[in-house]
């Protein structure tokens, strides 16, 4: 039984301005890889999670959790 592992991987596209197409040419994947990841389908190897930190210039921790990241917003301070 594998644990749910979460991720920031379409905040963080997003943040760049990256398709997932441009992603995964950067890492060396196939496109529907990152598809797979961004909706939970697959967990990265040690190796691709690793790369894609590298990417991004980010701890691993910042991208994948096994926890679910808190809200972007406060409970109630969504001005």
């Amino acid at each position: 039984m594998s644990e749910t592992l979460y991720n920031r991987l379409p905040v963080l596209r997003a943040e760049r301005g990256l398709s997932r197409k441009d992603l995964a040419q950067a890492l060396g994947v196939n496109y529907q890889t990152i598809g797979y990841l961004e909706r939970g389908d697959y967990n990265p190897s040690l190796e691709l999670a690793l790369k894609i930190a590298g990417y991004f210039d980010v701890p691993v921790e910042a991208i994948f959790s096994l926890t679910p990241f808190p809200s972007l917003f406060a409970s109630g301070d969504r001005s």
